[in-house]
């Protein structure tokens, strides 16, 4: 346990010397046990299974600008993990598209967590590298008031970012886990954009995270499982948290709700067939204003890693 405090306290101490000010939020999810290979490079390989997923969510949906055009906030997200035993851990890859107003980002991911074995629980500390393709159309951004000389030498501009992600998950099989995280920690910003390098800069979104998870079930009710979890997801300026919990019936049904501090209630409902599960979320705007409500669907392939037979059914709770 002394290795763990050791290097529990590593982590922490690198997460707050690299603490500061960022641009903008990164995406929140509400199947956010979905996107753990995406913030957590520790997470990679610790369900002993190749687990692929895709996930599409459409925040507000149909959310226009004063001109009527779409600036709802658009994200896809691609993930896959498996253990690798020759490396003594796990690798995992990550794809994501985020489209907010006139701004798109593409992400693209690779992580390595190797695993520390502690009897009946395991840790993953583990890190990952990205390369950010980060493009805004400054030509069709508005000025509040008057004109904007910096937005009038700007137009279409993009740039090519890199930056790296560490992570620490601990986990007792098919129950209790906790993960804390920090992605973009060294908040890469690009050169100056525009003509006669104008002053606008991009900058990658530096977000830590802190998820935990407790999945059970009462002894009177066998065919049923509890998967009560939640995320912490702060850039230091802001700070959201999520609350949900899922009601698993015979690891094939599962019924779901999740809160989001005044922001929104999601609702979620999930459906296991074979080796894929299909889950779908929709959060009931709580803010007012007039703002649509969220909708979110994710389709996931999970399977056990066998050398030496036929691979047979393998599903994580955490893709339910």
């Amino acid at each position: 346990m002394s290795t763990l405090k050791h290097i529990i306290l590593t982590l922490f101490v690198i997460l707050v010397t690299m603490t500061g000010v960022r641009a903008q939020q990164a995406p929140i999810f509400t199947n956010y046990t979905n996107s753990y290979a995406y913030i957590n490079p520790g997470f990679a390989g610790l369900s002993e299974g190749v687990n692929l997923l895709g996930l599409y969510r459409q925040q507000w949906a149909g959310l226009a600008d004063n001109e009527g055009n779409i600036v709802a906030p658009t994200t896809f997200l691609l993930t896959g993990d498996m253990p690798i035993k020759a490396l003594g851990g796990g690798i995992s890859f990550s794809v994501m598209n985020d489209k907010l107003g006139y701004e798109n980002n593409t992400n693209v991911g690779l992580g390595y967590s190797y695993h520390f074995d502690f009897g009946g629980s395991t840790l993953g500390l583990g890190a990952s590298v990205a390369l950010l393709n980060r493009a805004v159309d400054f030509g069709k951004l508005k000025p509040g008031n008057g004109n904007d000389p910096l937005l009038a030498q700007l137009g279409e501009e993009s740039s090519m970012l890199v930056d790296l992600s560490v992570g620490l998950f601990w986990q007792i099989p098919e129950s209790f886990y906790i993960g804390i995280s920090g992605i973009n920690l060294l908040e890469t910003t690009s050169k100056s954009l525009g003509p006669n390098e104008a002053g606008a800069s991009f900058t990658t979104d530096r977000t830590f995270y802190l998820v935990a998870g407790y999945p059970f079930m009462f002894e009177t009710m066998p065919a049923f499982k509890f998967i009560p979890s939640v995320s912490v997801m702060s850039d230091i300026a802001s700070t959201q948290l999520n609350a949900g919990v899922k009601v698993l019936y015979n690891d094939i049904f599962s019924l779901g709700v999740n809160y989001r501090p005044q922001e929104s209630v999601g609702l979620t409902v999930g459906l296991a067939i074979k080796d894929f599960v299909l889950g779908y979320a929709y959060d009931i705007n709580t803010m007012g204003y007039q703002i649509p409500g969220s909708h979110e669907i994710a389709l996931s392939y999970c399977f056990k890693l066998d050398t030496d037979r036929t691979p047979r059914d393998y599903r994580s709770v955490r893709y339910l």
